[in-house]
């Protein structure tokens, strides 16, 4: 059967919409060239009788009527002169083109005086890493021509560079992180120090766009964020590094700011934190931001090893089992802990063989919060007794299943003294303060895309998801309420997230034995109280 040709419209058609397209838009130019003197005049007559409305209303109503008979007058008095009516059209044309015209300053064609010196010294300084003898055409060379490796640029107010496009010899060694190591921090040093910068490295253009980027806010409390249950906000990062907006209040006003949120649940990849830093770089207020926001779904268990008291405001809370701050206390806790862990996995597995729904006391997230745990570590070791990060082992592994969420806040000094369960297990991470780039990658598991600043605000940082992208972090301000040198506006925040209190919460006296305590366990019944010796 022969083959029936193709339409004509089928065949060449796309040629003829591309031909009619390009003769639309020139006829568009040429019309707007044409016309625009009439488009200016249009628009001055526009703006004219909105300054004259503007005008009208701001007269008080006791002087329109001298107004409008001056208006009046005036016009007569033109009407009856020789030519009047034409000299003030011709006027009042003139007036509607002035006021037509465009506005907009016009922008200079390439880079001034200063910008330009600055694209050259930042090209000089590429051509030692860009260009190799065995090129015959190089592309970087001394004294060469800026503008062929200078794709696109931009400045600042300060004029310092926003945003630049190198593109770069295809036989340079992007796949190479010390390669692009050097390129790195050659590019932030001579583009300006104290800004971040992300590296875009595009390796199949040869091509890197270095972007300025701003500070993020850190003026955003802590509040109650609009969240479905198993999720927690760590902070808040930049706008093109997540898909969703939260609503915050900040600054007595509301806007909407991207947040990096942390899914746990059964269904969740990464269900275990561990967030490092230095000492004053956050990290317990990241936990003590945590607490406040999952007290509204599950029960809290708090660990804190650095005995500073930084949880006191916890303690005694609806929902909040325990506030540990000493060895004793802090084994019980966590043995209770794994314990518990155990009762759910064999609940929920009985309810599973039986066909059955899971108990309710089994479906209700337990946290468990730990604060520079191998200080403890230390001590037990001293006493000869056991590591309460042992205790670990059972809600790491059976946690996703059972429930548990652990969430670990460390310093680097104390990294070593964490446990391989604890290491293995925490696949969501959280780097804040000052910190290198080999300890950025030693947490995280890779560099950051961006150069970190020297001076980091409080609770500003990195995060990453398991082995989702890595995002800048800024921690929603959660400070101690009861330190005196926290400010009133976020003490009244953090007070007011507090559920309220079911036990007193007077500390223990200082002869009381530490042998006798009393620990919560939960049982397939409810909560009770054992005494543990």
């Amino acid at each position: 059967m022969a083959r029936r040709p193709l339409p004509r419209i089928l065949s060449n058609g796309s040629d003829r919409i591309v031909r009619g397209r390009k003769l639309a838009r020139s006829a568009a130019d040429s019309a707007t060239d044409v016309l625009h003197p009439l488009i200016t005049i249009t628009r001055g007559l526009r703006r004219l009788a909105a300054a004259g409305r503007l005008r009208w209303a701001g007269t008080p109503r006791d002087r329109r009527g001298p107004l409008l008979f001056l208006l009046t007058s005036i016009v007569l008095v033109v009407a009856l002169l020789p030519f009047g009516p034409l000299l003030a059209a011709l006027t009042l044309m003139a007036a509607a083109a002035w006021h037509g015209r465009d506005r907009t300053p016009s922008r200079p064609a390439g880079p001034d005086e200063a910008q330009t010196k600055r694209l050259e010294s930042l090209y000089e300084a590429l051509v030692p890493y860009f260009s190799v003898p065995e090129d015959p055409a190089p592309l970087f060379t001394h004294g060469g021509q800026w503008a062929k490796a200078f794709v696109s640029y931009a400045f600042d107010g300060t004029g310092r560079i926003s945003q630049l496009t190198i593109r770069y010899p295809a036989y340079f060694t992007d796949g190479e992180a010390a390669s692009r190591a050097r390129i790195e921090q050659l590019l932030h040093t001579k583009s300006g120090r104290g800004r971040e910068y992300r590296f875009e490295w595009d390796e199949e253009g040869n091509q890197l766009t270095v972007t300025a980027l701003p500070p993020l806010p850190v003026d955003i409390a802590a509040q109650r964020f609009v969240t479905a249950p198993g999720e927690t906000v760590l902070g808040f990062t930049d706008p093109a590094g997540v898909q969703r907006t939260l609503p915050v209040i900040a600054g007595g006003e509301r806007r909407d700011v991207p947040p990096v949120v942390w899914r746990t649940g059964v269904r969740s990849t990464e269900p275990h934190l561990l967030a490092v830093g230095g000492p004053g770089s956050g990290t317990t207020t990241l936990l003590r931001s945590i607490a406040l926001q999952v007290l509204q779904h599950g029960d809290v268990l708090i660990v804190e090893g650095g005995g500073t008291g930084e949880f006191a405001c916890l303690t005694g809370r609806a929902g909040v089992l325990a506030v540990e701050c000493d060895l004793t206390g802090a084994l019980a806790g966590l043995e209770w802990a794994a314990h518990e862990t155990e009762r759910r996995l064999i609940a929920m597995n009985r309810a599973r063989q039986a066909g059955q729904s899971p108990p309710d006391d089994t479906l209700r997230p337990l946290w468990l919060l730990l604060d520079r745990p191998t200080v403890l570590g230390q001590l037990a070791a001293a006493e000869g007794r056991r590591d309460p990060q042992s205790l670990l082992q059972v809600p790491l592994r059976h946690g996703r299943t059972a429930g548990v969420t652990v969430a670990v806040a460390e310093q680097f000094d104390g990294m070593e003294s964490l446990i391989d369960p604890v290491r293995q297990h925490t696949r969501a991470r959280v780097v804040l303060g000052p910190a290198s780039a080999a300890q950025l990658e030693a947490v995280l598991g890779t560099r950051p895309p961006t150069t970190p600043t020297p001076d980091m605000p409080a609770g500003r940082g990195y995060a990453r998801l398991g082995t989702g992208p890595m995002h800048r972090l800024q921690v929603p301000a959660a400070p101690d309420p009861y330190d005196e040198a926290t400010s009133e506006s976020h003490r009244q925040a953090v007070l007011s997230l507090l559920p309220e209190r079911t036990a007193p919460a007077d500390p223990e006296p200082a002869d009381a034995p530490t042998e006798d305590r009393t620990v919560l366990t939960k049982g397939t019944k409810g909560t009770k109280v054992v005494a543990e010796g």
